[in-house]
């Protein structure tokens, strides 16, 4: 039996290859598949579930037929598409996970997140962070006219691209101390998440015991897919052909 995990795929309509990866994936997901765990920013952007688009309704409606035919699946929130909410998750027929979350991966309690937590030294996107992550302020820009959140969004994604190039990669990386710190505090010795777009597997050490951080990566012209089985973790690149 095997448990797959995928995150930051950032789909959207402008690029076609990656959503016809992942479609792939669902069809051909591979023998034996116990669960799907998408771990974050699935899409590029979320206005609300009111503002979903025909491209993200054939998405959500891909998710529900894997669902219903072949495992369950389990979605949590990134920074790109953190507004997603149980309306997508009843269309998608996946279940909504909390980040962090703890769960059993074969006799392994396994911490997962999306991972921009972990990112403690970017001051300025943790502020804002706990900003969007408040029940309050989600509550508020939900109830904002639609027409102004997709404007809003697109400000963001733009000033994004222009931000990210000018910070250093220890800003953009975890947080060695902070990875060790969650890590205690839940009492795993496997963490799974992404969000850094540096995908690898990194042999750790936590609290004096051996322990292990796995990055999932970032769709492009390459996916990435973590397999989990009783036997093995293999952290699986494949390519993405131009449609």
């Amino acid at each position: 039996m095997t448990t797959l995990f995928i995150s930051d795929l950032h789909l959207q309509e402008e690029c076609p290859a990656i959503s016809r990866a992942f479609f792939d994936l669902l069809d051909s997901p591979g023998e034996g598949i116990e669960a799907l765990y998408i771990l974050g920013d699935f899409f590029e952007y979320w206005v609300g579930d009111d503002g979903m688009t025909p491209f993200q309704k054939e998405v959500a409606e891909a998710v529900k037929r894997f669902s219903e035919q072949v495992a369950p699946v389990y979605f949590m929130h990134g920074n790109r598409d953190l507004l997603i909410g149980k309306r997508f998750a009843r269309e998608a027929g996946c279940t909504l996970l909390p980040d962090p979350c703890v769960i059993n991966l074969y006799g392994q309690p396994t911490l997962l997140m999306h991972g921009d937590s972990l990112c403690t030294l970017d001051l300025a996107y943790q502020r804002f962070r706990r900003v969007t992550r408040n029940p309050v302020a989600r509550w508020l820009i939900l109830h904002l006219p639609l027409s102004y959140r997709i404007e809003s969004i697109r400000k963001l994604r733009n000033r994004s691209r222009e931000q990210g190039p000018t910070k250093s990669r220890e800003i953009m990386d975890v947080t060695p101390a902070e990875v060790e710190r969650v890590m205690t505090l839940f009492g795993c010795r496997l963490l799974i998440h992404g969000h850094t777009h540096r995908p690898a597997r990194h042999p750790l050490r936590v609290r004096g015991e051996k322990a292990e951080r796995i990055v999932l990566g970032d769709w492009g012209n390459h996916g990435w897919l973590l397999r989990a089985s009783e036997q093995s973790l293999e952290l699986e690149k494949f390519p993405i052909a131009a449609p």
